[in-house]
């Protein structure tokens, strides 16, 4: 629990590179500066939400071939693409953890 108030003078340019790199950092002002004292790690990884976006899009599809699988509409499906993708994603992914350590 945060109790004590704490203020302190800075420059325009100081304020407005705190302000993008806590919103880069996707955390507050506040939380970047206590973060910053404390020698805290604050990460920062590009490149992640499009590879959520792409892993969401193949769980989609996957669970609409089980639908159709389950319905009796579908009986055989090639996922050799699929597995590629996911073979892609995975590296990528393995890519930007390299980097992080």
């Amino acid at each position: 629990m945060k109790k004590k108030p704490f203020a302190f003078r800075i420059s325009e340019s100081g304020y407005k590179t705190l302000q993008q790199k806590s919103k880069r950092g996707k955390v507050t002002m506040t939380e970047f500066l206590e973060r910053s004292i404390t020698d805290k790690e604050i990460v920062v990884v590009d490149g992640v939400q499009e590879l959520i976006s792409e892993l969401k899009s193949i769980g989609r599809n996957l669970n609409q071939l089980t639908i159709l699988a389950n319905m009796g509409k579908v009986d055989v499906v090639y996922l050799a693409d699929t597995k590629a993708q996911l073979s892609g994603i995975y590296e990528k992914l393995s890519a930007i953890c390299e980097v992080i350590r």
